[in-house]
């Protein structure tokens, strides 16, 4: 068995991930944390307790940190719905979150299961706190799988930056140049080919799960917001994509490893994924800009899925 620690601002293609990582047979979801960002950090926290009681299963979940380290906190409600899963007013879960805080319960689950893999789904402003105040927890990790940035294209809240890192760009630096080893899911991922078309979401429903159910309403918001945004008609899933290659890297078919920063300066571009991907960053005219994450580990970053796997994966959840 795998032991996943899942951090998770809720909201309706989060919840999916989650029921990814819930059904998955040979993973123990550990904990569940939660943060500011789709949704406040109350609400991802419903959500999260929602999803697990869905799943039939008792995995703690943790409310963490309500706003980014040092930004004006700023949601994605516009884009989920005001309650996150699509407003189709689901009831409260019986169970309910544990006492202890989010970045507590990060340091302790991971000192409690060294080797365990991190799985982040939105800002990182729990996973830097928890690191600020035990650095030494990096080196615990065997992976720490993070949805975030935009390493080969536009973003999805500014032309230069994904969500989860314009939310908290400062703690998404911090966890890039902590030593953790990070792999970096890009926006790009769950675009095109990846997104649920009608035939795919006619096959999901057929499976007559109460899951596969969930998995397609709670993103009807979603739906229309992408067509919307992108023009793009179809359910667009990042964090399931992203816990697909949590759950199996050879989903992959181009991945590499490089420096990667995070812009935090300027306005223009926050939250812009800067990777070094002629690996130049080294290089004198370079080497003072980017001395920060030259100190760090290299992170992978994925370029490329196999669409067709990532769906087969996403089926194997919801039909059961």
């Amino acid at each position: 068995m795998r032991t996943f620690l899942i951090d998770t601002d809720t909201a309706s293609d989060d919840a999916v991930a989650l029921i990814m990582a819930l059904r998955a047979p040979d993973v123990k979801v550990a904990a569940i944390t939660t943060v500011a960002g789709n949704v406040p950090v109350e609400q991802a926290t419903r959500n999260a307790l929602y999803t697990v009681e869905l799943c039939g299963g008792k995995v703690p979940v943790y409310m963490g940190a309500a706003k980014p380290l040092l930004r004006t906190y700023q949601n994605a409600t516009w884009f989920h719905g005001r309650d996150g899963l699509g407003d189709h007013n689901y009831p409260a879960a019986r169970q309910a979150p544990e006492p202890a805080h989010a970045v507590d319960a990060i340091i302790a689950t991971i000192e409690a299961n060294p080797g365990l893999v991190v799985v982040t789904l939105g800002p990182l402003t729990n996973v830097a706190l928890a690191l600020a105040r035990k650095p030494s927890i990096a080196q615990q990790v065997s992976r720490c799988v993070i949805m975030g940035g935009n390493p080969c294209c536009e973003g999805n809240i500014t032309p230069a930056a994904e969500y989860n890192i314009y939310v908290d760009p400062e703690a998404a630096r911090m966890v890039l140049r902590s030593g953790l080893p990070v792999e970096l899911v890009g926006w790009h991922l769950c675009r095109g080919g990846a997104i649920l078309d009608d035939k795919d979401i006619t096959r999901i429903l057929g499976f007559n799960t109460p899951q596969a159910s969930f998995a397609v309403e709670c993103n009807s918001h979603a739906r229309h917001a992408l067509k919307v945004q992108t023009g793009e008609d179809g359910i667009c899933l990042p964090d399931p994509v992203a816990m697909s290659l949590a759950l199996d890297t050879s989903i992959a078919t181009e991945t590499s490893d490089h420096y990667v920063d995070v812009e935090i300066d300027s306005e223009l571009t926050r939250g812009m994924t800067l990777v070094d991907r002629l690996n130049v960053a080294d290089d004198e005219r370079n080497k003072s800009v980017w001395s920060g994450a030259l100190a760090s580990r290299k992170p992978r970053v994925y370029w490329t899925i196999d669409n067709a796997r990532w769906k087969q994966a996403l089926d194997a959840a919801l039909r059961s």
